[in-house]
């Protein structure tokens, strides 16, 4: 199983709404690593959902549920999507800030790339960021 961490700005697609909606695809990526990500996926693996801009903070746990195929608002056909569904919301939320001051996440790409929409995360980040969380790795 691979980890990832996705971000989402809550006006746009919120935790929420993904609990609510129960599943939805991850699409509009245009950044050719985060997209190299996105094909990287398989289904199983887990990901951090992050709301950027606005909380800076991991707020919950989901689960690629379908590996990647044409994003359809791609007009070139360069570029996928991935299918997710939540697991758990995040009891702590994990703020950035708080993740730039654990030694422990100082290496995250989610730090060092800090535009990256769809960011890997190793196996001990995950589950230093789910202990922070208070969510089961």
């Amino acid at each position: 199983m691979a980890y990832w961490l996705l971000k989402s700005e809550p006006f746009k697609y919120s935790w929420d709404r993904l609990v609510a909606d129960g599943r939805t695809h991850w699409d509009g990526v245009r950044n050719h690593q985060a997209a190299a990500n996105l094909k990287a996926m398989r289904v199983g693996d887990r990901a951090f959902f992050y709301h950027s801009n606005e909380g800076l903070a991991v707020v919950g746990v989901c689960e690629i549920v379908r590996e990647a195929y044409p994003d359809p608002s791609d007009e070139a056909g360069r570029f996928v999507m991935v299918d997710v569904a939540p697991v758990a919301p995040a009891p702590n939320p994990v703020t950035l800030k708080a993740m730039k001051s654990d030694p422990e996440l100082s290496a995250m790409a989610v730090i060092r790339q800090s535009r990256l929409s769809v960011c890997p995360v190793t196996e001990a980040e995950w589950r230093r960021v789910c202990t922070l969380a208070g969510v089961a790795a």
